[in-house]
């Protein structure tokens, strides 16, 4: 077989004639030299999964910086705390 056409978006129309598209919203074209037949086959656009990869990426990075934050005020409180309990200590004697 021979790929007569890269993997390439689907349009509307070919959304709703073409099966394949259902799938991931990208087809290439596929002729079979011994039929003589051309074949559409479903396949994933390399640009479409690097940009969901970063948007992954950045999604992680904005959760791992609020749960950072969250931590340190978390620890700052627990300081305090400790500082109180200490100072309360201290005054008793």
């Amino acid at each position: 077989f021979v790929v007569a056409q890269e993997c390439t978006r689907c349009s509307s129309f070919q959304e709703k004639t073409i099966v394949e598209c259902s799938h991931t919203g990208f087809i290439e074209k596929i002729s079979c030299a011994p039929s003589n037949r051309d074949v559409f086959k479903s396949c994933r656009s390399a640009v479409m999964e690097a940009h969901v990869f970063w948007r992954f990426v950045g999604t992680m990075m904005c959760v791992a910086a609020v749960f950072a934050v969250l931590v340190v005020c978390r620890q700052r409180v627990l300081d305090r705390k400790a500082l109180e309990k200490v100072r309360k200590q201290i005054e008793s004697i």
